[in-house]
């Protein structure tokens, strides 16, 4: 039988994002659950295809290798497989399927650990909960210089009436039907057999014999979470941070899912960021620029350093302070001080006559 097309059982394209993903698996598996659709086996079927394929799609490391595995003609989606008639690596081995040729993914090297990290030939993965993905706003100076932002998110959690087994208070536990209480059920996916969380029992093995009221028997709901998020220093707008274990929960006594943080740097009103140099400008008035002085600029930390602006500092210059800008690991950058001259719109008569003769010494024409 040949294997169905991830991408087509989910109903959406391989260049599909991550949250269009999520959204068709969430339309499909409403449409076709268990418990929407008793006495149904064809939909039970339906939904197992529908959780396979999100588990894969969901997962960018999974996703990733699959597509590799897909591209290379690694599946068979109702198409003739690449010929392997020849005797050379990768060459038949067993019987054909079908009337078609099957590839020995064990000789294979690292294509064949690929293959077997995603339907879990070799070292398997338990399946947990689903992993959640925000995109979190924090300041300019935080990013700089790290620190703690805390954040609520609202996810899916033990439910507090039935503690997660999905039973009301009261009800009685026997074992799942469908899984035997296995938990898992097993199902064929291009030959090879796949394990994933019993849609009848979600991966508990065991049934109620009346359904929690407050969760419908799903054994989860919605619940409120808060956090605090470590921003590393340095960091900068798309930078990301995978924290394990902080997700959806996952069903029955497995994993939660991981969080998945992408940071959105706030601008600052002083300060402006070129790699790990900061960038700020200051105003001196025409006596200053003319006549030098010193100022004292403020750093990214709060310090403060004097700057020399030398007699006849000419508005745009740039001065260097070593050593002020933004560290990472090993590494910190300068804070570049760009110098503008203000010019004054109105002046007393004493200043514009002290102006002209400035004016008339030097030669210029007013």
């Amino acid at each position: 039988m040949a294997a169905k097309d991830f991408y087509q059982t989910l109903g959406v394209s391989d260049k599909a994002t991550p949250e269009e993903v999520k959204k068709a698996y969430r339309k499909l598996a409403k449409q076709y659950h268990p418990d929407a659709n008793p006495n149904k086996p064809e939909a039970a079927e339906r939904f197992k295809q529908i959780s396979e394929a999100h588990s894969v799609l969901s997962d960018p490391e999974k996703r990733k290798k699959y597509d590799t595995m897909r591209k290379l003609g690694a599946f068979d989606f109702d198409t003739p497989r690449p010929s392997s008639r020849g005797g050379g690596r990768g060459g038949q081995r067993g019987a054909p399927q079908d009337g078609g040729e099957i590839f020995d993914f064990g000789e294979m090297g690292g294509l064949g650990d690929i293959f077997s990290s995603i339907f879990g030939r070799g070292k398997r993965e338990e399946p947990k909960g689903e992993t959640v993905e925000i995109a979190l706003e924090i300041p300019f100076r935080t990013a700089a210089l790290g620190g703690k932002v805390p954040i609520t998110l609202s996810i899916n959690g033990p439910c507090a009436t039935c503690g997660g087994n999905g039973a009301a208070p009261g009800a009685t536990l026997s074992q799942c039907p469908e899984c035997k209480g296995r938990g898992t059920i097993s199902f064929g996916q291009g030959g090879f057999a796949v394990n994933r969380p019993c849609p009848m029992c979600r991966g508990r093995g065991k049934v109620p014999s009346e359904k929690c009221p407050t969760c419908n028997g799903a054994g989860e709901t919605q619940v409120e979470k808060r956090m605090m998020i470590t921003v590393p220093p340095g960091t900068d707008t798309g930078m990301r941070i995978l924290l394990k274990g902080q997700g959806e929960a996952g069903q029955g006594s497995r994993a939660p899912g991981d969080l998945v943080v992408t940071f959105q740097v706030q601008p600052d009103k002083f300060f402006r960021r070129d790699g790990l140099d900061l960038i700020c400008e200051v105003t001196v008035n025409l006596a200053q620029a003319a006549l030098g002085t010193r100022l004292r600029v403020k750093t990214i930390d709060g310090k403060k350093v004097v700057l020399k602006l030398p007699a006849g500092t000419q508005p745009g210059r740039k001065f260097r302070v070593k050593g002020e800008g933004i560290a990472k690991s090993d590494r910190k950058g300068d804070m570049l001080v760009t110098v503008q001259v203000s010019v004054p719109e109105t002046l007393t008569p004493e200043q514009e006559e002290l102006l002209k003769k400035f004016a008339d010494s030097t030669g210029m024409k007013h």
